[in-house]
């Protein structure tokens, strides 16, 4: 077994583990019979006698020395017997089936192996490799009949947000003497999805906006749902607004005109630097800050765009979004001007925006951001700050002017900041977003 593979069980998981497992539905079904063989490689062992076989060979004809002639045919004979031991290929029939493709950020993912024996023959033991990302477990197969089937349950322990590569299944034939070996290839490799914890907030967090037919505005529309005013009819209007009873009393057509009403538009911006976060955990609650408000801005059904400094993640559906945010990396070819660049081409028709910034963001920085907003749109920014990180970056806030929150008058922790027109709240957990939400909409 790989030593690095400790927290990932190489052997079958315990009974009643298992069943449960068995209930679930299993998908992301990958199957393989022995196909993507490599050829023969040579081991440092079996490298060493090839050369001095060879050499011998040359300079026993060469010189018509005997002994090195017999040398040679002695090291020949072991590395043809080991050429034909690894060819062929057992026939197993392996399947990977993993019970789920996406979790969550510290749930277990279950997954089982079948071995099965589709020949007329028997199988002798022999022992498959299983990737699971960077580790690797090992899974003893014993003796298989003809028509023998037998399985192994595995969990994967998912402690951060990744994309896991569960697969291939391998396994290797040696020579007893282990001077070749040849490398089967028995299933195709699949992507799990760790997605980011996420908490549930409260219905009005996503968006600020509490009617369902949205805010007025000042533009003047031909068809809404806010009446404002009668105007003379101009060619091109819909006879359905046209209003009968002033048009009779003063003998010209006259239309109903009305005020936009807008919708909620939720921009939610999260700020991947590398060098905005004094630690990983920070980086990974910045994450999970941006995915929670994603998820509640859906299922609220308002148009969202979620972005970070170098991608934008999709918003057409809970699942994208979720596997967007678990490829989310942090990066240190960009810089921050490149993001506020960014939210100024994505905030037009915008009603909120939501920055996700990390403990090392300056005052600075965030200001230049708010300064690319267009008039009308709230901004709040969200620090995430660990409390391992707060320490050292006291004075990061530089000219953010502390404001005393209703929750901290309450006696419930949470600080609340105003930067010109940006509002900053700071959170330390996952769950102290919900409450530090609350500050800023009351």
């Amino acid at each position: 077994m790989n030593p690095e593979l400790s927290s990932f069980p190489t052997a079958t998981v315990d009974a009643r583990t298992a069943r449960a497992a068995a209930r679930g539905r299993h998908v992301g079904t990958a199957s393989r019979s022995g196909e993507g063989a490599r050829l023969g490689a040579l081991s440092p062992l079996g490298r060493a006698v090839l050369v001095m076989a060879t050499l011998c060979w040359i300079i026993g004809l060469t010189l018509h020395v005997t002994e090195l002639n017999v040398i040679a045919l002695v090291l020949t004979v072991p590395l043809v017997v080991a050429t034909v031991f690894v060819q062929g290929t057992a026939g197993y029939a392996v399947t990977v089936e993993l019970r789920s493709q996406r979790v969550v950020a510290g749930a277990r993912a279950f997954g089982r192996v079948a071995i099965a024996n589709p020949t007329g023959r028997p199988l002798l033991p022999t022992c498959l490799d299983l990737a699971a990302g960077p580790a690797t477990a090992q899974l003893l197969v014993p003796r298989l009949a003809p028509a023998e089937m037998c399985e192994e349950w595995f969990a994967v322990p998912t402690k951060r947000r990744t994309v896991l590569r569960v697969g291939p299944v391998r396994s290797a034939r040696e020579d007893p003497l282990s001077l070749m070996s040849r490398q089967i290839t028995w299933t195709k490799t699949q992507e799990l999805y760790v997605h980011p914890r996420t908490v549930g907030l409260d219905e009005f967090a996503g968006g600020f906006v509490h009617d369902l037919e949205g805010t007025p505005s000042s533009t003047l529309s031909s068809s809404d749902l806010s009446f404002h005013a009668l105007r003379d009819h101009a060619p091109g209007d819909d006879r359905r607004h046209v209003h009968w009873r002033t048009t009779a009393r003063t003998g010209k057509l006259m239309v109903r005109q009305f005020e936009e009403t807008r919708r909620t538009r939720v921009m939610v911006a999260l700020d991947n630097l590398v060098g905005h976060y004094a630690l990983d955990e920070e980086f990974e609650l910045a994450v999970s800050v941006a995915a929670s408000v994603s998820l509640q801005t859906l299922r609220e059904d308002k148009e969202l765009r979620a972005f970070s400094v170098d991608a934008c993640q999709r918003t057409g559906n809970r699942r994208d979004l979720m596997d967007d945010y678990a490829n989310v990396a942090s990066t240190s070819e960009l810089c921050f001007r490149d993001l506020g660049q960014k939210v100024a081409e994505l905030a037009v028709g915008a009603s909120t925006m939501m920055i996700v910034i990390g403990s090392r963001t300056t005052a600075g920085e965030l200001s230049s951001v708010a300064t690319r907003l267009p008039a009308g749109v709230r901004a709040v920014a969200i620090r995430c700050s660990v409390p391992a990180a707060d320490a050292g970056d006291a004075g990061d806030a530089g000219d953010i002017r502390e404001v005393r929150s209703v929750a901290e008058a309450g006696g419930i922790g949470g600080r609340r900041s105003v930067l010109g027109r940006l509002e900053v709240v700071s959170v330390g957990s996952l769950e102290e977003l919900s409450r530090a939400l609350q500050m800023v909409t009351r």
